[in-house]
């Protein structure tokens, strides 16, 4: 195991630490009083659309259950929730029919 040289680890700690606050401080402290322009709330929407697939999309594509290579179930299960969430438009209804599609493929190749 190798040694982090406190004076390198404490530098980072405070980096990210006042990092952190600078980001929070820019919309909270600088902007929270005022109204955000329109062209800036449409962008904002969709912020919490593009975290959900960037999340999932690494699971699906380089599963860690098959040590990176591509699966069909996980493919299949991927494919069925975005389809389901499509037509459906209800989340819940593509979680469960994703679940179901994933369990029912690794049950019946094994």
């Amino acid at each position: 195991m190798t040694q982090i040289d406190p004076v390198t680890m404490w530098t980072v700690i405070i980096g990210l630490a006042i990092g952190s606050f600078a980001l929070r401080f820019t919309f909270i402290g600088l902007v929270g009083d005022r109204p955000m322009p329109p062209w800036l709330l449409r962008h904002l929407r969709y912020t919490a659309v593009a975290i959900l697939p960037a999340l999932i999309a690494p699971l699906v594509v380089w599963p860690s259950a098959t040590e990176g290579q591509p699966d069909i179930a996980r493919m299949a299960a991927a494919a069925m929730a975005l389809g389901i969430g499509v037509i459906t438009k209800n989340v819940l209804a593509a979680i469960f029919s994703g679940a179901a599609t994933l369990y029912g493929l690794l049950y019946l190749l094994g």
